[in-house]
């Protein structure tokens, strides 16, 4: 099967994680997620990393992240308290673009 024949997310499937599991890059408040109305980051993440838990709240698993930014732009409440690129030799590895 060529490259062009593949989704999305077969490609990010393809794509090798190296997850800092002492510090992850990007923290969210629950608090203020929990205020927030419009929930954006539950449907721009690519890597749909964002969910709701059955109590309402939003969890995210920071290893499988792509670290495009988009959740830290599109937060407008200010819910993730911190964001930052993952220390070298952590985080994503692009193997197909």
């Amino acid at each position: 099967m060529s490259i062009q024949a593949l989704a999305a997310t077969e490609l990010v499937a393809l794509d090798h994680y190296n997850p800092n599991e002492q510090e992850a890059h990007i923290v969210l408040d629950k608090a203020i997620c929990r205020k927030c109305q419009e929930k954006p980051c539950l449907v721009v993440c690519p890597a749909v990393l964002y969910t709701l838990d059955k109590n309402g709240d939003i969890n995210f698993d920071y290893v499988g992240c792509l670290e495009c930014g988009t959740c830290r732009v599109m937060c407008k409440d200010k819910g993730i308290i911190k964001w930052e690129y993952p220390l070298g030799g952590f985080g994503v590895n692009f193997r197909f673009g």
